[in-house]
């Protein structure tokens, strides 16, 4: 593996390395059925987040027999020929590929696995691919170091965190995720956030108002709502809940001239 550029950002942070286990991939840049992606790669099974939305991610790898159980969704399998693949895949790709977006199915800076820093992030921009990332954990200063082209972007969907340790009990706290993010911002890098899954009011109560402004400083902003719950289902008006949500984000964005997008299936007809 090349030299890792990422280091944990504390002793509280670091996952035992021990544990981790590998395996290898036939391949690894891949174009992306997911509405606002292009290319993407996952160069880890599994995620340690344990997010209980509950997770699509998780439900397809069960589905198609990648993992058993919940428990081994939560021990992440690093792709230990990550970067071999690149260096065959970037030449033939690469005139193909808008963006590169990490991950769609797993998390590339997962809370507590220094070994999954181990990014392919500097190597893609060496041949002139921008990135994109999206993250639970904790986006490091080094990506500041990065080419400018990329975006960095954090998943957020309240500010509470006894819902987050409900909920995502093994992401980044929300205040430090933020932080993080500001952090990149006030470095000259773009950023993101992706309010998705946002909870219905029976999951939590909390001022969608507030959320955004607390976010006001990012370049654009992804809303979508929560899929494959019963609970959402079973709150008789989240259709309107919904629609009402989007159409706040949409207000709040043209007015702070943020880009957004409006995740299908979230506005609905009455």
């Amino acid at each position: 593996m090349a030299q890792r550029f990422l280091e944990a950002r504390s002793a509280s942070q670091i996952g035992d390395s021990t544990k981790m286990q590998y395996i290898e991939r036939k391949s690894m840049l891949y174009k992306t059925g997911v509405e606002y992606g292009d290319y993407t790669m996952n160069h880890v099974q599994g995620c340690s987040h344990g997010c209980k939305y509950p997770c699509y991610a998780f439900l397809m790898a069960k589905r198609f027999g990648r993992v058993h159980t919940y428990e081994d969704w939560c021990s992440p399998v690093l792709v230990s020929n990550t970067f071999e693949l690149l260096d065959k895949e970037i030449p033939r790709l690469k005139s193909k590929i808008q963006s590169v977006q990490l991950c769609f199915t797993t998390d590339p800076f997962m809370y507590g696995y220094p070994e999954i820093t181990e990014m392919s992030i500097r190597k893609l921009n060496a041949a002139g691919i921008k990135c994109t990332a999206l993250t639970k954990g904790l986006l490091p200063m080094e990506l500041s170091e990065m080419s400018l082209e990329n975006e960095y972007g954090i998943t957020l969907v309240s500010l509470d965190e006894e819902y987050r340790q409900r909920m995502e009990p093994g992401a980044a706290p929300y205040k430090e995720r933020l932080a993080a993010l500001k952090v990149l911002h006030d470095a000259g890098c773009k950023t993101w956030v992706s309010i998705e899954p946002y909870p219905t009011p029976n999951l939590i109560e909390q001022s969608l108002q507030e959320f955004l402004s607390e976010v006001s400083f990012v370049d654009r902003i992804i809303f979508g709502r929560t899929n494959y719950n019963k609970e959402v289902s079973a709150y008789g008006s989240h259709r309107e809940f919904y629609n009402e949500c989007a159409n706040k984000v949409i207000r709040f964005c043209k007015e702070h001239q943020i880009a957004f997008h409006i995740k299908d299936g979230t506005i609905t007809e009455k």
